[in-house]
């Protein structure tokens, strides 16, 4: 789901839209560094890694690229901590493989980190809190909230910067309802894993003080 920085910053309209990510990339990750203490950090190290490492195999769409995405499972785990977080793999990808470019970086951030952020709302107490069933349940819709939320942005980007990209917006979005499934799958699966070795790991990401 990376934009690359050539397709907005040919418009006013679409330098509009990267200077709104930056703006709110930056705010999140204010919050989310906020939000972060010292006993967090290897595990936010380790799932930085993981969503680095499987958001490298990438699907080609036009200008655009679909792949497994994972941030409703980084939301669940991070909460605001989400953004720093996406923050650093997006910014480690650009670096070294160029995906996306760096003025697209904040537009990127946002588009993964906003919705692990309502993910983490809308279903981290499910995930923690109810029985087996109904929280790998609530984990399979993080998984798929995550990457819709995420398509639509994109999308929403893509259009808002030009008429021209309108055709691949609605490929964007029409792509990830079926990936939404199997992120829902995988979020699920990983969830089933955790709650069974770690399932502090939920509460930790829920009870994390607001600020330092």
């Amino acid at each position: 789901m990376h934009i690359h920085e050539a397709v907005l910053s040919g418009s006013p309209a679409g330098l509009a839209v990267l200077g709104a990510g930056i703006v709110a990339t930056v705010v999140g990750t204010a919050i989310g560094l906020r939000r972060l203490h010292d006993e967090q950090l290897p595990r936010v190290a380790v799932v930085t890694a993981a969503f680095f490492v499987v958001s490298l195999i990438h699907v080609p769409l036009g200008i655009t690229s679909a792949h497994l995405v994972l941030n409703g499972l980084v939301g669940l785990l991070l909460g605001w901590v989400a953004f720093p977080s996406l923050l650093v793999a997006l910014l480690l990808q650009a670096l070294l493989f160029g995906h996306g470019g760096l003025l697209a970086l904040g537009i990127n951030t946002l588009t993964m980190a906003l919705p692990a952020v309502i993910c983490y709302y809308v279903c981290g107490s499910w995930v923690a809190g109810l029985p087996r069933g109904r929280a790998i349940a609530a984990a399979f819709l993080a998984g798929a909230l995550g990457v819709l939320g995420g398509a639509v942005l994109t999308a929403g980007a893509l259009w808002i910067a030009g008429e021209e990209f309108t055709l691949l917006a609605r490929a964007v979005v029409a792509f990830h309802l079926v990936l939404a499934v199997v992120e829902g799958l995988v979020t699920g699966s990983v969830v089933l894993f955790i709650r069974q070795v770690r399932p502090e790991l939920f509460a930790l990401a829920l009870h994390a003080p607001a600020y330092r």
